[in-house]
């Protein structure tokens, strides 16, 4: 068996997807990468198709009708027969250093003791030639120990975990059963948070293992992309917030539902500025939807979100408290710099 799958979602990937493949085949033989093409109208096919010839074993090109990042998850999950699943986007790419230790780390797990989830840190690349910034978990989790919750530290204001840092083991995510919605962006927050509860045993690495390129054109974590696809952001959190009931967790295992309350309150607090920030009055419904769904489904979570949590600066009523709830969000954006 595979020590990892690495699943790559791809669009009209062509001009850069090369630099990502090349970067997990420093894995040899011990990885497997699902190039998924989904629907491109460039060379992207072409290219996986050459992969797949030219690394026989190693790299398996899937084509799919046009079904957005979520449904290329899917499908490498689907195929998948690694024991660990990790997802890397197209224009982005992997550490050679930090590949080969977390190779080691999984080599060295014995069958029935493996972690349930590691996590790695991950780094900033930006295009216009700012410093790079990595993003750690040193002070939650003790480095190259496998923990349970109980055992981890609070994430600090702007700490959570995401597509980068998280690799999952496979059985996890095929025991959460989670389908991701076709054609939604936004929708991999969706895949890190459902199988949390499933997690018993973290492994953290201290090592900056993904390259998070941030600045290409046409990006979905540009600002101006994210406030046209408010609406996705808006369907991902309400799933998000109906996935768990955060109150009954707490009973069970409280640190891991005291970190998934932290972030879904950033999940929710996201969506609320990335709606408010189309100064539309039928965004301001939505947005007020969104917290009145929350509270009838969950009403203990969702007063927690909306009082003692970040989410509280984002949520002032009226027009008046719209613009004040987003100058609490660039002041945040500025002091962060997240993004």
């Amino acid at each position: 068996m595979k020590l990892i799958t690495f699943t790559v979602p791809c669009y009209n990937s062509a001009g850069y997807m090369s630099k990502c493949i090349d970067s997990l085949l420093k894995g040899g033989d011990e990885v497997e990468i699902l190039i998924i093409d989904d629907g491109s109208k460039d060379d992207t096919g072409a290219i996986a198709d050459r992969y797949e010839r030219e690394y026989p074993g190693i790299c398996k090109a899937i084509h799919q009708e046009n079904g957005g990042h979520g449904e290329g998850i899917n499908q490498g999950l689907r195929h998948a027969t690694g024991r660990f699943f990790k997802v890397v986007d197209s224009d982005d790419w992997v550490n050679e250093e930090a590949l080969r230790r977390v190779l080691s780390a999984i080599r060295g797990m014995a069958a029935g003791k493996e972690a349930d989830l590691i996590v790695c840190n991950y780094v900033y690349e930006y295009t216009d030639g700012s410093p790079s910034k990595a993003i750690c978990y040193r002070h939650v989790f003790p480095d190259g120990k496998m923990v349970t919750w109980s055992e981890t530290k609070p994430f600090g204001p702007s700490e959570y975990l995401t597509l980068h840092s998280a690799i999952y083991r496979t059985e996890i995510l095929h025991r959460c059963g989670r389908v991701l919605p076709k054609h939604i962006f936004y929708e991999d927050n969706l895949f890190v948070y459902d199988p949390l509860p499933l997690t018993e045993k973290v492994l953290y690495l201290d090592a900056d293992f993904y390259r998070y390129l941030i600045g290409r054109a046409g990006q979905s974590v540009n600002e101006q992309t994210m406030v046209k696809r408010w609406s996705h952001q808006m369907l991902v959190t309400k799933e998000i917030f109906a996935a768990h009931d955060l109150e009954a967790l707490r009973k069970k295992n409280p640190k891991l539902a005291r970190y998934m309350n932290h972030e879904l309150a950033l999940m929710m607090t996201i969506a609320t500025v990335f709606t408010r920030l189309n100064y539309t009055d039928e965004a301001e419904s939505e947005f007020k939807k969104l917290w009145a769904e929350a509270r009838a489904l969950y009403p203990k979570t969702a007063r927690r979100m909306r009082w003692r949590s970040i989410a509280f600066f984002v949520c002032f009523p009226g027009k008046v408290g719209r613009k004040l709830s987003i100058f609490f969000y660039r002041f945040a954006h500025k002091v962060v710099a997240f993004n």
